[in-house]
């Protein structure tokens, strides 16, 4: 029987998402690949250190019941990676050390790997590679470039995958966030109060929201549950046409923080997501100093 993804959660993720290859990349930064390539298959036995998304990779890996079919399985991970086949080994070396089930991959050597997104029906590419991640936005895929120096994700919380998303130009459009940059505060306040009743257009990262949430609601027998939050600049009154948008959708979060300007950083802390994802670097850099974050590449702060 052939094996299909159609229905399931795809996570696509680079090797360096996965694993800590920071030490190798730096070789081929100031050398070249054949240097890169060299020093991965001299450490073929060696199991790569846990990457910024090991924590969110292992939780995925569990959502499904041990003894579920793999035709069966509701979320799938796949590496997809820049690595030339051969040092591919160590990346799936590394899993079986790690008690990672990673049984999918593609590797490039160097070419850019995100076209495969398209066959792998993928939800979600992280990466460390603006080039690659940006290409994926542009395709219509939720993608963001991982922060390597990410504090590792909190332990606290073994039976639920943490996600937490920024609204304007991640979750939603950025038209709101247009305005802002034009008018200033006033402006934007103004702008979404009269417009309250209308939900705001699509971001990037909605379908992500969605399989989330067809997940929380449809498999009552997962191992690890879902939990996510929205974590927003946004203040009263603009927290209604958010609230009202999510609605429109019929998705529902978790958690929502309307934080008026205030770090997310210090709040982030507090819920410890196995990844939360931003449009703005600022942010992120907050973010990265208590968890596992990406930076989404759209939008008008992206320009």
């Amino acid at each position: 029987m052939s094996t299909s993804f159609e229905g399931k959660l795809v996570v696509a993720l680079s090797s360096r998402a996965v694993f800590d290859f920071e030490e190798e990349n730096r070789v081929f930064e100031q050398t070249d690949d054949s240097a890169y390539m060299r020093l991965q298959r001299e450490r073929l036995d060696l199991a790569a250190p846990p990457g910024v998304a090991y924590a969110l990779v292992r939780k995925l890996l569990a959502f499904d019941p041990a003894d579920r079919p793999a035709e069966q399985r509701r979320i799938e991970v796949v590496v997809v990676s820049r690595n030339d086949p051969v040092s591919g080994l160590r990346v799936f070396r590394s899993a079986r050390q790690s008690g990672l089930r990673l049984e999918r991959a593609v590797f490039t050597r160097g070419r850019t790997p995100w076209p495969y997104l398209t066959p792998l029906k993928a939800n979600l590419f992280l990466s460390a590679n603006s080039e690659d991640v940006r290409a994926a936005l542009e395709a219509g895929f939720p993608a963001a470039r991982v922060f390597p120096e990410s504090v590792k994700a909190s332990e606290s919380h073994p039976q639920e995958i943490r996600i937490a998303f920024d609204g304007d130009a991640v979750l939603f459009s950025d038209e709101s966030e247009r305005v802002f940059q034009v008018g200033g505060l006033q402006a934007f306040q103004d702008h979404e109060a009269e417009h309250a009743g209308r939900p705001l257009p699509p971001g990037p990262f909605k379908p992500l929201l969605e399989a989330l949430h067809r997940l929380q609601r449809e498999d009552d027998k997962a191992q690890v549950k879902i939990r996510t939050a929205l974590v927003t600049a946004r203040s009263a009154p603009a927290h209604e046409r958010a609230i009202r948008t999510l609605m429109d959708w019929g998705v529902e979060v978790d958690e929502a923080m309307f934080l008026g300007g205030l770090d997310k950083g210090p709040f982030l802390r507090e819920f410890e997501p196995d990844f939360f994802f931003d449009d703005q670097t600022r942010h992120c850099e907050s973010a990265a100093t208590v968890g596992p974050t990406g930076h989404v590449p759209a939008g008008i702060a992206n320009e």
